[in-house]
């Protein structure tokens, strides 16, 4: 299974106004510190978008908040016992597996029209096609056929037997109905998409709820979908707000404007903490730690940071430590690696950094940056030792971790200067794109055990030649890491499994393609009116089991 990185703009909370006790609560209003860049599951990775979309779709199969697999869409998952799930040879010889799944037979878009094997046959030809730039392309890629001998059964051909083969959670689906026209020019399917040009057509969506308006930058409205087969949703009316200024965020929430800050996407920690001591008796806190890793990208193509020496003295020359401590109380953790501790498959005898300025130093110097006029550093050349950081504007948190590193690196003799951008911005084409010339600091939010192919293996390197498809915007160009990760999805015994684990973990921390900075923990604050929202701590928001939502 493969399963993509969600880009995380900040920590979400949950807030809901402690507004006054009412007959009937029927709509609910949603703050988030993002706006989706586009609307087309496929195009692009942004929690904002996820986080909308989860109401207004379904995935074939899911991770729970009990972190198990499970099927949403189909109507279960593939089994090997049970002969859904069967081992064969590819073309070339190779162990391949084929996976049957059955569609929901009451599944319908929100139109009317049944949802078919019509629709995952061009998903799928939407999904491989190489000018098309999905964000998950490797997972549509290893499909070599699909066959569907009805409307409501399929079964994929797989090229690669996998150890997680049971799940599809990024195999987005397209109504072809609607969607078929529009692919007719690849290339331009990203704009001419009915999901750019016709955001409110019902018959795109099929969750409990559908989007009835869009406003850009602003809001999205969502309100239920006649056709959905499952639970009734209790809110006649949805509004997620983007209010991109956290602070600002916080002024809304406490002014009524909006009932809930969304805990995948709004507040950070410290914020919450903060709010928690001035306003805490009248909502409910819930902080919940999770797989959401704070770094630095590094792009590696910038001949600054391509000598491991410069990457390691950068990280020595930080203290995490104090940064856990003095912004966050010690409630996020330093990270050392792109793994968290929570998941099972978590190696701790990875190479660690201390915060070490002479080490820092040392480095710098061995690596031919002596120390120069205004204490920054410059090479034989004379050329200063300069590059820049950029991360989501607004995020006050985020700007003032930018602030502390600049500080801190300064004091070693690198001249690090701040470029901050809107988070649709950012993401949607400075990160997406490579377009940032030295740093980018935001975070991934995974799922459990998941195996970081999209965002470490060469094959996954954003270009214009492969339409920016992929999620390694470090141009991380590896040789082993690559085996590595190829042999971890397909060696299933526990103990060489988690040996090929322990190696990609010591890998990544040698080789520092990114900066670890810390792994978050999501603060929600609900109203005491609002129950059923459920914390998952990974990738799959809360908003998927959003009818379970009551304004009691």
């Amino acid at each position: 299974m493969i399963l993509r990185f969600a880009l995380l703009g900040l920590t979400t909370l949950i807030f809901l106004s402690a507004a006054p006790a009412q007959a009937a609560r029927n709509e609910l209003v949603i703050g988030i510190s993002q706006f989706p860049s586009n609307f087309n599951p496929n195009i692009d990775s942004m929690m904002a978008k996820s986080y909308v979309l989860a109401m207004a779709r379904r995935p074939f199969t899911t991770y729970d908040a009990n972190w198990n697999l499970i099927c949403m869409l189909c109507t279960d998952l593939p089994d090997l016992g049970k002969g859904t799930a069967v081992a064969e040879k590819t073309a070339d010889g190779k162990d391949g597996i084929a996976l049957t799944y059955t569609i929901r037979p009451d599944a319908v878009w929100g139109d009317g029209t049944p949802i078919t094997t019509k629709d995952v046959i061009f998903t799928w030809e939407v999904g491989r096609h190489p000018k098309t730039g999905v964000a998950s392309s490797e997972l549509y890629e290893r499909i070599t056929a699909i066959d569907a001998p009805d409307d409501k059964t399929f079964t994929m051909h797989v090229n690669k037997r996998t150890c997680d083969y049971q799940g599809i959670n990024d195999f987005d689906l397209l109504p072809a109905h609607i969607e078929a026209p529009n692919f007719a020019d690849p290339v331009e399917y990203k704009n001419r998409s009915a999901y750019e040009t016709d955001t409110t057509n019902p018959g795109l969506w099929f969750g409990p709820y559908r989007v009835v308006e869009v406003s850009s930058g602003a809001h999205v409205v969502l309100e239920p979908n006649p056709t959905w087969w499952g639970k009734k949703p209790h809110f006649s009316r949805i509004v997620v707000k983007a209010v991109e200024n956290t602070a600002a965020l916080t002024a809304n929430l406490l002014s009524g404007d909006v009932d809930m800050i969304a805990g995948e996407l709004g507040l950070t920690l410290d914020q919450a903490l903060s709010f928690e001591k001035r306003h805490g008796e009248g909502f409910q806190m819930i902080y919940k730690s999770g797989l959401i890793y704070e770094h630095v990208d590094l792009n590696l193509d910038n001949p600054l940071l391509a000598d491991r020496r410069v990457r390691r003295a950068l990280v020595h020359a930080i203290d995490r430590d104090a940064i856990s401590q003095q912004l966050f109380d010690g409630k996020q953790s330093p990270a050392h690696g792109q793994t968290n501790p929570l998941d099972r498959v978590y190696f701790d005898g990875i190479p660690k950094y201390a915060h070490d300025p002479k080490q820092a130093a040392a480095l710098l110097d061995e690596a031919g940056w002596k120390e120069g006029p205004g204490g920054v550093r410059q090479n034989e050349k004379g050329e200063p030792l300069r590059m820049e950081i950029m991360t989501t504007a607004g995020n006050k948190t985020r700007e003032l971790v930018e602030q502390v590193l600049q500080s801190q690196w300064r004091q070693v003799g690198v001249d690090v200067r701040i470029r901050n951008e809107p988070a649709r911005v950012f993401f949607g084409e400075t990160v997406s794109k490579r377009k940032f010339d030295a740093m980018a600091m935001f975070a991934w939010i995974s799922s459990p055990e998941n195996i970081p192919r999209t965002t470490l293996h060469s094959d996954e390197i954003p270009a214009e030649g492969n339409g920016w498809a992929g999620q390694n915007y470090t141009g991380f160009r590896n040789a082993e890491m690559d085996r590595t990760i190829d042999d971890m999805e397909v060696v299933c015994e526990k103990d060489a499994n988690q040996a090929l684990w322990n190696r990609m973990q010591t890998l990544y921390a040698e080789e520092l393609p990114a900066i670890p900075l810390y792994f978050r923990a999501n603060a929600f604050i609900l109203p005491k009116w609002l129950k059923g929202v459920t914390p998952t701590g990974h990738q799959y928001p809360t908003a998927l089991w959003v009818e379970n939502w009551v304004g009691e």
